[in-house]
């Protein structure tokens, strides 16, 4: 396979990215990678790869992982604005809400990975603020968590009801992030381990591991895309139930769960190295956030906060305009 020449792209340091990231700090190299499926349908596809740029002008470059982070922020919010107008909430807080989680998702997600490899980034301070962090997606865990807390310091000011505004922005999340998971793969980072199944996915180009550190020529757990999978279930169902709940707090209880069990179990089959360890190496940072996530969305589930009833923007517009009728 032949060598691209061309500046390097982001990856995930210590795990996932956070699919807002791309349309930022969207980069312009990504590692091609191809399906081991020889022992499936008996011809190697080794060289069928991915495309890490879908076309050129001159010496700019479209990345692939930088189309998908714009397409999964996009898509997320337009899932967004359309479950907040359908549940009563005013789309422009929704808007400004959604600005806040998206960069403080970023920053977020760029201090956990600074955390969990805090021992390389203190030998080269300079690291911190390089091209490299600035690119790199980071923890998506990281950036969930900073992303709930802003969030949660805006509604309390504007006094929205927390739980619906994270109800509607559950579903929203859980798009956004299947599209990063598939940038993911085009760019080569959060590898899984070595497997020998029949799907395993093979990466060849250089580039993969000078970039991100992934094997090459070894079949490897696609663990970015058993997330992308879990995530668009999650997204089905998520969308299903936020236009038929019966509490406030449901759909992201449901979330934090469900996305919490899922990101515990999918970290045995992560490669990457630089996790973090807890609990002796019994499992790694990310673990112990998704544990905390499962607790806490329990806790929110068992709450059971009455529904709130709230009028439409649209609604109201037509309320509004309406011809008062005079008595006979």
């Amino acid at each position: 396979m032949n060598r691209v020449h061309s500046t390097p792209g982001p990856h995930g340091h210590a795990g996932g990215t956070v699919s807002f990231s791309g349309l930022l700090f969207a980069p312009s190299l990504f590692a091609i990678s191809s399906f081991d499926c020889d022992r499936i349908a008996g011809v190697s596809i080794y060289n069928r790869s991915v495309l890490p740029h879908l076309f050129h002008i001159g010496s700019f470059a479209v990345p692939t992982y930088g189309l998908m982070a714009a397409l999964g922020m996009i898509s997320g919010l337009s899932v967004i604005f359309h479950l907040a107008r359908f549940r009563g909430l005013d789309p422009d807080q929704m808007w400004n809400l959604g600005g806040i989680a998206a960069f403080s998702g970023i920053f977020g997600a760029k201090l956990l990975m600074i955390l969990v490899g805090w021992r390389e980034y203190l030998a080269q301070p300079s690291r911190i603020f390089s091209v490299e962090t600035l690119q790199s997606g980071g923890v998506f865990s990281g950036g969930l968590l900073l992303a709930i807390a802003c969030s949660w310091w805006y509604v309390r000011r504007h006094k929205i009801p927390f739980l619906s505004a994270a109800d509607v922005f559950a579903p929203g999340i859980a798009l956004g992030h299947a599209f990063g998971r598939i940038g993911c793969v085009a760019a080569g980072c959060c590898y899984g381990r070595e497997t020998h199944l029949p799907w395993a996915i093979t990466f060849h180009n250089p580039l993969a591991a000078e970039i991100s550190g992934t094997p090459l020529n070894l079949p490897l757990h696609p663990t970015q895309l058993y997330e992308c999978v879990a995530e668009l279930i999650n997204f089905a169902v998520l969308y299903w139930l936020c236009k038929r709940k019966k509490f406030e707090g449901q759909v992201i209880s449901l979330f934090m769960i469900v996305y919490g069990i899922e990101r515990f179990v999918f970290e045995f089959f992560r490669g990457d190295p630089g996790r973090g360890e807890v609990l002796g190496g019994w499992i790694s940072g990310t673990q112990l956030i998704a544990l905390g996530l499962v607790v806490s969305g329990f806790l929110i589930y068992l709450r059971r906060t009455p529904l709130r009833s709230f009028q439409s923007p649209t609604a109201a517009t037509r309320k509004a305009g309406a011809p008062t009728s005079s008595p006979a």
